[in-house]
């Protein structure tokens, strides 16, 4: 039998090596062009008011702290509320800046439970960062108001939840409309990488509420420079001379990764309605067992809202995940864990112990296969083989007996 992956990127490559070959054949393959054309795009796309485009969405979380913290004047050993169930990469953002990640608990959702936000709250609390684990946005809103009322800023992790909406008052007559999640955050960034929702190589996206924010994260992305080559090249006559005002870093985007985004984009909510789709057949599959052991992470978005459905993450109790792994593997079926509670690695370690729920879900968790290469079938396989492994399966409750009795009737 075919192997089945955890994340599969699907690319539309005759589009998008037209768009590189424009790249290519105006030999501008490096900053601006065709990422500046993305931008504007994922701006119409997105209706946020400013994008920046970058080589990883992990740059975009380190501008966005670095600029608060001197846009507010923190201090080192300041505190930011984060969550422990998340890839690295969120908080170590804070670290590059000397300030202490703080460790909120997480609700069902995965994503920072409100209470235990407002547990951690101290006189140096300066920001909180909030993750979208698989395209999820749990108790966001409970989140924001909480920042707005202690008047500190909300980042947003977005690297789950491109194409993620929600219901957004459009005009002073109480118009409604989906919006993309994070336009009411202070900074949102979005991940590109090449298993995302929308893969490139790798890149991501930050953008800021603010314009200045914004204008100041491209002179920091590139080096402290203040114009850009592509700026300073376009402007009729080449000009080179340029100052320096701050200590920057090379974290901008290029033409390339810009040119494989703008083919991609145009496919996003098609791929998520797929993604979707498959992630149905799995609730549909799972609750036709009704296995006790497993528990699927429940959408926690309502109404015509629309969720980028990255993962689809189950927790496997009564400590059968790491066996449950080893033999899908066995079988050719490739889980992923996302993410293993952050406190259990050695630089946060000193948190260990503080968020028990995320503790207990770390431990469960497996994010099942789900890929646009996939089919229902081949969604149909990996809950039989789950079920065929786990001692507590009765074959008079399989799928396909199911389906048999449902025909039937």
């Amino acid at each position: 039998m075919d192997k089945i992956q955890v994340l599969k990127p699907k690319y539309r490559t005759d589009e998008v090596l037209n768009e590189i070959k424009e790249c290519l054949d105006t030999s501008w393959t490096g900053m601006g062009g065709k990422s500046i054309e993305f931008e504007e795009k994922w701006k119409d796309y997105s209706d946020l008011p400013h994008a920046h485009f970058l080589q990883s969405a992990t740059a975009g979380l380190h501008l966005a702290v670095k600029i608060f913290k001197e846009k507010y004047g923190w201090e080192d050993g300041d505190e930011i509320i984060t969550t422990p169930l998340t890839f690295v990469s969120t908080n170590h953002a804070i670290l590059y800046e000397n300030l202490k990640p703080v460790f909120a608990d997480v609700d069902d959702s995965l994503c920072l439970d409100p209470d235990s936000v407002l547990d951690n709250i101290t006189d140096k609390t300066r920001a909180v960062m909030f993750v979208g684990i698989g395209g999820n946005i749990g108790q966001y809103n409970r989140v924001r108001e909480i920042c707005e009322l202690q008047g500190i800023p909300l980042i947003v992790d977005a690297a789950h939840l491109a194409g993620t909406k929600t219901s957004r008052v459009w005009t002073d007559f109480g118009a409604m409309r989906n919006a993309q999640v994070g336009w009411d955050a202070d900074a949102v960034v979005f991940s590109f990488q090449s298993v995302k929702n929308l893969p490139t190589a790798d890149s991501g996206m930050v953008c800021f509420k603010d314009k200045e924010d914004d204008k100041t994260a491209r002179r920091l992305s590139w080096l402290g420079i203040d114009k850009s080559t592509y700026d300073r090249y376009n402007k009729g006559t080449y000009n080179w001379k340029y100052d320096v005002p701050d200590i920057g870093y090379k974290y901008h985007g290029n033409a390339i990764m810009g040119a494989i985004g703008l083919v991609q984009l145009k496919y996003l909510d098609e791929d998520n309605q797929y993604r979707n789709l498959l992630s149905e057949s799995y609730d549909y599959y799972f609750n036709m067992l009704d296995l006790d052991t497993i528990e699927p992470i429940k959408n926690t978005l309502i109404g015509d809202s629309i969720h980028s459905r990255h993962l689809y993450p189950i927790r496997i109790k009564k400590g059968l995940r790491d066996f449950v792994m080893e033999e899908l593997s066995e079988r050719g079926i490739y889980c992923g864990v996302h993410y293993l509670d952050n406190t259990q690695y050695s630089m946060y370690n000193y948190a260990h112990g503080t968020c028990k729920r995320a503790h207990e879900i770390s431990s469960e968790l497996i994010s099942l296969p789900l890929h646009l290469h996939m089919s229902n079938s081949d969604v149909r396989r990996v809950v039989e083989e789950i079920a065929d492994i786990l001692p507590e399966y009765d074959k008079d409750k399989s799928i396909t007996r199911g389906l048999l009795g449902r025909a039937k009737k």
